[in-house]
């Protein structure tokens, strides 16, 4: 197979266009741009007549609008859910209710945030983006219909395969989806095209995720379709590069505590004193996500025993 040709509109979006991007793939982006979301939620349609959609995205008027559209005539076959948060998955429900596709994922959200409150945040990012959602928050109402396993066939067309590729660590219930024609893997949150992934505890979970990440890097896939943000298009090199990004990440971490710099929001301070400080808390989530990691490998300890948490102070384990 040649190279698959695509179109990338994101440095000039066209919110609820249906362009498409490869010989089997449509990609519509909702309006919902964060600092979650980057430019806003890549909702995939994958194949023509028999079609699957992939993340319908958030419960915006407009993008109902949109998929309305670009599927009139289609049949779909399945939708096809990576995760719950909620600007991937609140349309799931009405598209299952106008289509009678069942809703396909590993399962139901988990465990919720220690510390879901985002307002210092958005006030700090209001001043310089006030155009500009701030907030992620989890679509708890969203259960699948079929629970996929991974490396099973989630659905299928003469033309199209469908493969689920279970990803945990952004949340313990993420779930990759491949496309076996084109070699493409729709990555959801796991691998975005413009950032590093949040991955916040007690439901995200660091070493599940550099562990998802090394399986992706197995894969040897020809291209990813991120949720947010650019297709990668040279995957292998660029899967290593984000997972050295997080081994460094960790080393750094660690790296504070030894000096002495003891509280997540010292270490954010030192490690992300470059980064917009409305970016700080999702910043935190990682760093402690890391620190529960290096808890459990003995590394590190929480001053006066207990489980990690955001509020923790961490020192190095006497021996």
């Amino acid at each position: 197979m040649g190279e698959i040709p695509f179109v990338e509109p994101l440095n000039g979006v066209r919110y609820g266009a249906v362009e498409q991007v490869s010989p089997l793939i449509r990609r519509i982006i909702a309006n919902n741009p964060s600092k979650y979301s980057y430019r806003g939620t890549g909702t995939y349609i994958v194949g023509h007549g028999d079609v699957v959609v992939i993340d319908p995205g958030p419960a915006l008027d407009e993008h109902r609008d949109a998929l309305t559209a670009a599927l009139k005539g289609e049949r779909v076959r399945a939708i096809l859910v990576t995760h719950c948060h909620s600007d991937h998955s609140p349309l799931a429900a009405w598209l299952r209710e106008s289509t009678g596709a069942p809703t396909i994922a590993f399962g139901p959200h988990g465990l919720v945030a220690l510390d879901d409150d985002d307002d210092d945040d958005e006030d700090d990012a209001a001043e310089t983006e006030p155009d500009i959602k701030m907030k992620e928050s989890i679509d708890v109402a969203f259960v699948p219909d079929v629970c996929a396993v991974d490396g099973s066939i989630v659905a299928s067309s003469r033309d199209w395969t469908m493969r689920a590729v279970f990803t945990p660590g952004h949340t313990s219930n993420h779930m990759c989806f491949a496309l076996d024609e084109e070699r493409a893997l729709f990555t959801g949150d796991h691998v975005m095209g413009w950032s590093t992934t949040v991955v916040s505890p007690p439901d995200g979970d660091m070493r599940a995720y550099i562990n998802s990440l090394r399986k992706v890097i197995d894969r040897n896939d020809r291209i990813l379709w991120p949720t947010h943000g650019n297709p990668v298009t040279d995957p292998q090199p660029f899967l290593a590069a984000y997972l050295a990004h997080r081994l460094e990440r960790e080393a750094q971490v660690l790296a504070q505590v030894r000096n002495d710099v003891r509280t997540i929001s010292a270490i954010v301070k030192v490690l992300y004193s470059n980064v917009h400080k409305g970016l700080h808390k999702p910043a935190g989530r990682s760093v402690l996500s890391h620190l529960v990691k290096l808890v459990a490998d003995g590394a590190v300890a929480v001053d006066g025993g207990g489980a990690p948490s955001p509020k923790s102070t961490f020192v190095v384990p006497r021996k």
